[in-house]
């Protein structure tokens, strides 16, 4: 499949989570039609950091982005012990090891918070540019393997097409009616490529063509807009992610080998928030209550949670604190807050 290519403007950094590398900008927050923007009215922040003001062909930038990159550009160090002892037996570490990695799936999540500014209207020219170069970083890169939202090994994972096709579809609804139409065919074509290739003959999602195992990742997509909830592949694999992820009200993220879930890793807080607002979208609520619940509950003392949570030791694991879980904790209070969507669910 070819795809138009947009303006190459350059870019910089998205998100890691592997470490805590924070990024952030200020520009404007206007709202302007694109054939014509205004000029910056005031100023905003944002978390990820997708500039055109970087000069066309830098190293880094565009198609070529890592996710963990600077607000001062350059390259994030490597990882490396400090000397320091961890917790529980642990050590302390700094950089970040997925510095060289190319993970396809930065690039939707980045389209959906530039849609986001969109739809509030904070959003300017600069920013409008960069979400173009990551719409053309996905025209350019969609079918080469990603190390995708684990950063693991290099595969065609369903998750980071479908986030892109999430990305795609929600920030075309802000551009000129060309282009809002060339990002929703985009999107339809990576739905299509996804169906093609990891669709579990169960009907679910499965993570790549050459696993067929379930992912927890795979909810997102369906809280993002890739494909509706009522969608038979999405009913299929939130079903299949609670029967054979969760356990003690908590959700792993995948099944690392025959061990039992809590022996080959602890339970990851931002799945349990995400199968929340997926439960909640599914028409669930008192369900999703019960999740967020629980999840929130596997914070620390200061309130701030890890990336993992040891069911069974009842103790902190991983990186600390993780803002992908602050994140999908403070987004899923704020969905559950809503009544559930009127489609009536997996219920009707």
């Amino acid at each position: 499949m070819r795809w138009s290519r947009q303006q190459p403007w350059a870019c910089q950094s998205v998100r890691s989570r592997s470490a805590t590398t924070t990024t952030a900008t200020r520009g404007s927050g206007t709202s302007a039609s694109w054939a014509s923007p205004r000029p910056p009215a005031r100023s905003s922040r944002s978390w990820t950091t997708l500039s055109a003001s970087s000069p066309p062909g830098s190293s880094r930038t565009g198609p070529a982005c890592t996710p963990p990159t600077p607000s001062t550009g350059g390259k994030v160090p490597d990882e490396h012990d400090v000397g320091l002892p961890g917790y529980p037996g642990g050590s302390g570490r700094a950089g970040n090891w997925v510095n060289g990695q190319f993970q396809l799936d930065v690039f939707g999540e980045a389209l959906l918070l530039f849609s986001a500014a969109a739809e509030n209207d904070r959003l300017d020219l600069d920013q409008w540019k960069a979400a173009e170069v990551a719409a053309d970083a996905i025209a350019q890169r969609h079918t080469e393997p990603d190390a995708g939202m684990w950063e693991l090994d290099n595969e065609r994972w369903a998750h980071s097409r479908l986030i892109c096709a999430a990305g795609l579809r929600a920030i075309g609804r802000h551009a000129p009616a060309p282009q809002g139409a060339l990002w929703s065919s985009q999107a339809d074509g990576l739905i299509a490529d996804v169906t093609n290739d990891c669709l579990h003959p169960s009907g679910r999602w499965q993570r790549s063509p050459t696993d067929s195992r379930v992912d927890a990742a795979l909810l997102r997509p369906v809280i993002r807009g890739a494909v509706a909830p009522q969608d038979p592949r999405s009913i299929a694999t939130l079903r299949a992610v609670r029967e054979e992820l969760a356990r003690n009200g908590y959700l792993y993220r995948f099944r690392q080998d025959r061990r039992p879930l809590d022996l080959s890793e602890g339970a990851f807080l931002l799945c349990g928030f995400d199968l929340a607002m997926a439960l909640h979208q599914s028409d669930q609520p008192l369900e999703a209550a019960r999740w967020f619940e629980r999840n929130r509950a596997a914070c620390g003392t200061p309130g701030l949670f890890t990336e993992e949570y040891d069911v069974e030791q009842r103790q902190l694991r991983g990186n600390f604190p993780q803002a992908f879980v602050h994140a999908a904790m403070l987004e899923a209070s704020r969905r559950l807050a809503d009544s559930p969507p009127p489609w009536g669910g997996l219920n009707a």
